[in-house]
């Protein structure tokens, strides 16, 4: 994808429901635009913490003067999920206890605070129990994509649960030789089931991809919804969307 392309719907993606709008009016894929949504919305979530965590005094009194939590997280533009949480430690409650009410509304005693952490545990898109459970599906259909296509050209590989204490970094498959894959001579390939922007991928860079080069030599990232065509990786990484599985692999000696 264009860097313009995806700066546009970046742009565009500002609350859930704008990932329907925009699947309605551009064809895509919805599932690729709630992946955007998801990155931008971390992002967003990340730089704003601080700054809203200044207000939790003022959110709690507006909260005991009526307002829902709901409504607090759509004045301050924030995360529903992280709006509750900032307001409850402002109560003098722990961490725990909030994501014990999350997790189970049904043992909150107060009839009020249980209708609104219900409330927005369905609004939240990325911090809800459900929505991180949908992101850990989404990352685990990845992988399991990426060993089913290996399997079937019959290529031997091991995963980051067999090579778990071997290595202080382990990708998601290293293979037992060197593989060919569309002229690509790799020794592993990692799985993103993420967008590859220039953010993403130099995260990814840094803390995955870089070391994996250093300690194993050449190999290939997959973003399964894709990646910005002009983003840059180092001599021995290359980078690929959910096309991979449309090309044929086989071990480097057989070329």
């Amino acid at each position: 994808m264009k860097y313009e392309d995806f700066k546009n719907l970046y742009n565009q993606l500002k609350r859930p429901c704008d990932i329907d709008i925009l699947a309605e009016s551009t064809g895509l894929d919805r599932e690729l635009l709630n992946v955007i949504y998801t990155q931008r919305t971390v992002r967003e979530t990340t730089r704003a913490y601080y700054r809203v965590e200044r207000y939790a005094k003022d959110m709690l009194r507006d909260w005991h003067r009526g307002m829902s939590i709901l409504q607090i997280s759509e004045k301050a533009e924030f995360s529903p999920i992280l709006t509750g949480l900032l307001m409850f430690k402002e109560m003098g409650k722990g961490r725990k206890e909030f994501w014990s009410y999350v997790r189970d509304p049904d043992m909150i005693p107060n009839a009020r605070l249980k209708k609104e952490i219900i409330e927005i545990t369905a609004a939240d898109y990325v911090y809800s129990p459900w929505a991180t459970e949908q992101q850990y599906k989404r990352g685990a259909w990845g992988e399991n994509k990426l060993q089913t296509w290996l399997k079937e050209h019959n290529i031997s590989f091991r995963t980051e649960k067999d090579l778990r204490g071997e290595f202080t970094k382990t990708p998601d498959c290293l293979f037992d030789r060197p593989i060919t894959v569309n002229g690509w001579k790799i020794n592993w390939i990692e799985s993103k089931a993420t967008f590859g922007d220039r953010t993403e991928v130099n995260k990814n860079l840094k803390k995955q991809l870089a070391p994996y080069l250093d300690m194993f030599g050449r190999g290939l990232v997959v973003y399964w919804f894709g990646y910005i065509d002009d983003v840059q990786l180092p001599d021995g990484v290359n980078i690929v969307d959910g096309t991979l599985t449309d090309h044929a692999c086989n071990y480097a000696d057989q070329c």
